[in-house]
């Protein structure tokens, strides 16, 4: 199930009537950059700006910061990069380009994420299948220093590992969030090989 697109546009048509000329909305969530897209255009006729701004950090950018991606008319994000620079750790903003660009280069991310975990997880399960008695937890924990597979990802699946070594706690369905197959649909129109992605969205499903 794809998430729905109306809490955004339900957002907008309050806050028009409220928005005078040349004032800002930033939309941090994982929208489809078309409709971002139609929305910065819809919005360009009353003067008001529109930036779509993908956020990655999940519950943890609280305390660690957020990686940005915004797009939409330049001046505008210039004029709101003080609140990108106070969210953002130091070099994890990025201005990606006009309306639309911003949640699409989340939306590549996040299939890219589906790919990773995807690979971990097959990757892991080989290991657990070995004839050898190998400490998964051990392991992911070393990869994470000078290993060219290291990443956040590891380290979460490292902090899993110790609290439940067979992940017995944690479920093994995970919702389609929408950005995989977004990712996989513009690789389509596009005609980009996504074999990667494309298999993981599968599995997820």
């Amino acid at each position: 199930m794809v998430p729905s697109r109306k809490p955004t546009e339900e957002s907008i048509n309050y806050l028009m009537p409220l928005l005078k000329s040349k004032d800002i909305i930033i939309d941090g969530g994982n929208s489809h950059y078309k409709d971002s897209q139609a929305r910065a255009e819809r919005l360009k006729e009353k003067n008001i700006l529109f930036i779509d701004c993908g956020t990655s950090g999940g519950i943890w950018g609280l305390e660690n910061g957020y990686s940005l991606m915004s797009g939409g008319d330049k001046e505008a994000n210039e004029y709101v990069y003080p609140i990108f620079k106070a969210l953002a750790p130091e070099g994890g903003y990025t201005y990606c380009g006009e309306s639309g660009a911003g949640h699409f280069v989340k939306m590549v991310h996040n299939g890219i994420e589906y790919g990773m975990m995807q690979s971990y997880a097959e990757g892991f399960e080989i290991m657990k299948k070995s004839p050898f008695k190998i400490d998964l937890e051990a392991v992911a924990s070393g990869w994470r220093y000078g290993s060219v597979v290291r990443s956040w990802l590891l380290e979460l699946l490292v902090d899993a590992l110790k609290d439940d070594p067979k992940l017995e706690k944690i479920k093994d369905y995970v919702q389609d969030s929408g950005e995989g197959r977004w990712t996989v649909e513009a690789a389509i129109e596009l005609g980009v090989p996504a074999h990667v992605i494309t298999s993981s969205l599968y599995n997820r499903f």
